[in-house]
């Protein structure tokens, strides 16, 4: 494993274990060369996965893009990192179990969706209000009518089923 100090090619591994939702290994190496200390994190890959874009452009699955977004969705939300990497480990699950090489940009954000919608409502929202591209505060408050509706329906359906 390369370096992320100096570059070197030789890494030692000093510590592993699984991560907190057995979807990882942890591992902590130290660089032959300047000693460093670092962190990397090793997962299962099913399958080369390709993304196509909405404009048809395709790139590499990449599970960081989607860490990135749902983090900047959480932030200051005070969901636990945990609850956040099981989300991420999911959508990627759902991802690699398609079946399919290529998955399009749109399925990924809506399995986004879903999650962050079950997980906290403001993080859901601002999620949102990016991948649906909101342009004024009408779009959030006709975004928002309809979750306080769908969340109505559900109390309803709820309170009758008991």
């Amino acid at each position: 494993m390369r370096c992320p100090f100096c570059a070197h090619d030789d890494s030692q591994v000093k510590d592993s274990r699984p991560t907190e939702d057995n979807t990882a290994i942890r591992r902590r190496r130290q660089c032959e060369s300047c000693g460093g200390r670092f962190t990397t994190f090793e997962r299962v890959q099913l399958r080369e996965l390709t993304v196509v874009k909405s404009g048809g452009q395709r790139e590499p699955f990449e599970r960081s893009k989607i860490e990135q977004s749902v983090a900047l969705a959480c932030r200051k939300r005070g969901i636990e990192q945990e609850r956040i990497d099981q989300l991420v480990s999911g959508i990627q699950r759902q991802v690699e179990t398609t079946g399919d090489s290529e998955v399009p940009s749109a399925r990924i954000g809506e399995m986004v969706m879903e999650g962050l919608r079950q997980l906290d409502s403001v993080a859901y929202i601002r999620f949102a209000s990016v991948y649906r591209d909101f342009s004024e505060a009408r779009d959030f408050e006709a975004f928002a009518s309809a979750i306080q509706e769908a969340g109505k329906d559900t109390d309803v359906r709820d309170a009758g089923a008991g």
